[in-house]
């Protein structure tokens, strides 16, 4: 019997489809859901529910990302599943900024993947949402890259890169990015965008400096790849940013 046929096999003896709700509903720092292909939500875990300030899965089933989250999230996640049912490729370890019922931020790594249906076509998207967690700054992980740590945060203005880290960490760069994943749960260069961009929201947020001025301090060459990056992260451009937070909006 080979074994390719394993699955299929145990599968077809289950009463129902088997979609990890119940496993995933037991992780706090992780949201979990499937789509269809209009973008509804079929499948939800409990943390989803309680992100969005909702007391039943019922709240959220059958309905959009779209017609749950504020602007201009909702919509952003809704484009985002659309690019990978029409793509049919997934959307993986991509950095992103939330904001949650309570109206705290948070960073996530998100990934998305395409269900296929019998015909090879796109069906709906199954994701998750990871919380990024703080380092435990007394592990031996944290202490072997917090040279490089320090240096990139002295220099945020400067365009610091991956080697650069690694030379003051003196570590090849699979072994800073080795050591950064367990102590941040991110790879050297996604630590950089992160770090950045939180510096950059808490300067849109609270100065009155132009764009241009804080794309420089935050370490870009120009207005325009800041932008780019920070349009990736958040899901808005620097200026909206800046206004829904003037507007109490976010």
């Amino acid at each position: 019997m080979p074994l390719s046929s394993l699955p299929n096999q145990l599968f077809e003896l289950l009463a129902e489809p088997f979609t990890a709700e119940r496993l995933f509903d037991g992780l706090h720092d992780t949201v979990y859901f499937i789509k269809n292909a209009e973008g509804q939500y079929v499948v939800v875990n409990e943390t989803l529910v309680q992100r969005c300030g909702l007391k039943q899965k019922s709240q959220l089933i059958g309905r959009t990302s779209e017609q749950i989250l504020r602007a201009p999230f909702g919509a952003n996640f809704t484009a985002q599943d659309k690019a990978v049912l029409q793509s049919g490729k997934a959307l993986e370890a991509q950095l992103e900024l939330h904001l949650y019922a309570s109206r705290d931020e948070g960073w996530c790594l998100t990934n998305k993947y395409p269900l296929r249906g019998r015909d090879g076509n796109s069906v709906g998207v199954v994701g998750i949402s990871r919380d990024l967690g703080r380092p435990n700054k007394s592990s031996d992980d944290y202490q072997s890259v917090a040279k490089a740590v320090a240096y990139a945060e002295r220099n945020r203005d400067k365009p610091t890169s991956v080697t650069d880290m690694a030379e003051v960490a003196n570590l090849s760069r699979f072994q800073l990015d080795r050591r950064m994943r367990i102590a941040f749960g991110l790879n050297t260069g996604q630590w950089l965008v992160k770090q950045r961009i939180d510096f950059a929201c808490e300067h849109l947020e609270t100065t009155d400096m132009p764009i241009v001025d804080i794309a420089h301090e935050a370490g870009y060459a120009d207005q325009s790849a800041f932008t780019r990056q920070f349009r990736r992260a958040t899901g808005m451009s620097p200026s909206h940013f800046r206004k829904a937070k003037q507007d109490n909006e976010l």
